[in-house]
This record gives structure tokens, sequence and C-alpha cells, in this order.
């Protein structure tokens, strides 16, 4: 099961009229870079659950195939939170065995085989993939005993608060019966009913692992997502056509006097004279005007960025918005919107 239903408020505006999991990742939705993960350790069904546009899920993929996986739509008829989301979405495709739970905008090459093997050798009803990470106050963290049993689950504690470093990495792997515990109706949250319950009966599970994990929904994130791929730090997906660390669609045109760095340019963009991108990530046809300076950016479809213009860390335009000439513009921008 696939947690889709998120509306990417941190990712606005890219997410006002695109769901985060289909924004693309050196041109490819995110949402095919998870099913390519789930395929390789042999999963062959999956359930998205979707809240949040679910019409533009079902309309790239009208066969109900993504990245070789089947796959079953489960749209929320009303916000659900994540339990909700799990139970409905369960319910809807029937499900009464052993399931896999992740989050649609984490990309993770986490050996999920092993994952299964660890819940089940311990018996658990519910087993949390754990990550470590450096400020774990954005994250639900997890303590647990020697052998792997949940001692609590604390949600985004402050950071100097933190029982542990290590968190929730956004992969569950659950038994149906937790499906019964998770009320029928209203808004329900893995991470502050569920999981917190479940921990005190003993039967909630973590396994640690050093695996490549992020989390993509905050624009440093999805910038960082694009130039992992590039650099080939994500071992599930080798990415070809890779050349002097950029990756350029083919129907793109850039201007031989460009300087690209860490980039990626998707289909029909347009990179004329004299241009700088340095990290950073360009929706399909979007125009650079000449002379100008784009770093640590990421601009949305069919944007146009003025001459000589100058955007630094972090920008994020939306699709259409058309960038004035000579702008000047850095930190925590947000263009366009509805």
């Amino acid at each position: 099961m696939i947690l889709v239903g998120g509306i990417g408020t941190r990712l606005r505006p890219l997410t006002y009229e695109t769901p985060k999991q289909m924004l693309p990742i050196l041109g490819v939705p995110m949402i095919e870079c998870v099913m390519d993960t789930l395929c390789q350790h042999g999963i062959t069904d999956a359930v998205l659950a979707l809240g949040y546009l679910p019409d533009q899920f079902i309309e790239a993929y009208p066969s109900g195939v993504i990245g070789g996986v089947n796959v079953t739509y489960a749209v929320e008829p009303e916000p659900l939170d994540t339990s909700g989301a799990i139970r409905f979405a369960a319910k809807f495709a029937e499900i009464d065995e052993t399931f896999l739970v992740l989050n649609g905008d984490v990309i993770t090459d986490l050996d999920i085989t092993k994952l299964i093997k660890f819940h089940r050798d311990h018996g658990a009803q519910a087993t949390i993939a754990l990550h470590a990470v450096d400020d774990p106050s954005r994250f639900g963290v997890v303590p647990t005993t020697p052998d792997g049993r949940v001692i609590a689950f604390v949600e985004k504690p402050p950071r100097d608060e933190a029982p542990t470093n290590l968190i929730n990495a956004g992969t569950y792997v659950f038994e149906p019966s937790v499906l019964d515990r998770i009320a029928p109706t209203g808004r329900v949250s893995v991470e502050r009913d569920t999981f917190p319950e479940l921990a005190a009966e003993g039967t909630l599970y973590a396994m640690p692992d050093d695996s490549y994990w992020l989390d993509t929904g905050t624009p440093q994130a999805f910038l960082q997502a694009n130039v992992d791929f590039l650099l080939g730090r994500f071992r599930n997906h080798l990415v070809k056509d890779v050349v002097d660390g950029c990756w350029i669609h083919p129907s793109s045109t850039v201007d031989p006097s460009a300087t690209l760095i860490n980039s990626v340019v998707d289909r029909n963009c347009v990179v004329k004279a004299n241009v700088v991108l340095e990290d950073s990530v360009l929706l399909p046809g979007v125009v650079i005007q000449n002379d100008a300076q784009v770093r640590f950016s990421i601009i949305g479809h069919h944007a146009v960025i003025g001459a000589f213009s100058n955007l630094g860390a972090t920008c994020v335009v939306g699709a259409s918005v058309h960038v004035e000439a000579h702008s000047q513009l850095s930190g925590d921008v947000r263009l366009g919107g509805v």
C-alpha cells in the first residue's frame, strides 16, 4: 500500500496542480521510482491510497500498472489521516494477509525482503523500518529494546529531548489484524494513535537500516533527490544518459554557451545563451532566457525566467509563471499558485 494522499504543502506552488508523488526525478514521476523498487523485491500488486488530485494518477496510468506493479486505486471519500487511509484502502482492496505500507514521497533502497523476514521472525503485529538522522525533530523517533521491540513512539520531539536518532523511515509491515483496531470512521493517525497503542502492547517492532533514504517533501530535499540520482547515490535506480553530472532530455535545447552543473533539464525546455544552471531542476516546458543564472532552484512547468535574472537558493517557481528580466531573487521564494 502506497500512501499518496497528502497535499504537498511544503512543495507549493509545484503541488497546486500536481501531486508531489507525480513530480519527476530526472524525468520519471516519483511514484514510478517507488514502484520500481517494489518490483525488484518481487512485489506484484499494490494499492494507491489516494486523496489529493486522484485523477492525475488514474489518468497517467489507465492500465493500472506502474513500474511493473499492478495497481488498485482507492480514493478516500474524505481526509482520513494515515491510519484511516490505511484502513480504508485495505478494506477497499480486500487485503487479508501480511502487507507493506510505504509513504509515497520517500525514496529509499531499503531491503524490503529483509524487513519482511525480520517482521515474521519476531512475530510482530507491525514492524517499522528505521533510519538514523542528525536531527530527528522533524520525524517520529523510535527507541527499541536490543531485540527490536519498540519501547515508545515519540512524534517530532525537540532535538535536545529525542531519546534516539533512529526515526520512522515511512516503510512498515502490517498484519491484517492491525486494521481491526483502527476506528472505521474519522481521522486516525498511525504515528499518534496506532503505533503508540501497539508499542504499549509490546507487539510493535522496528528494524534499523543504513540504506539510502530521503523524504522528498521540501524543495531542498526534492533538489537533493535529483542530484543524488545524477550522482548514482540511489543504487536501485541507475540513470542512463547523465553527461558531465547533468541530465538533459533529448527534446530540450541547451545553447552551447550555457554552463550546467548538477542539474536536470526535463523535456521541451529551452536554455539560451550564457545561462548558468547549478543544482537546479527545470520541469517540462521551461524557458531560461539569455544570461540568466539559476542556482539551487526548481522551475515549474512552462515557466519563463527572464534575461539577466539571478535566482538563488531556494526559489520555487510555479507553473507558467513569467519571472521578469533582471529579477534578483533568493531565500525561500515561492512564485505562483492559485
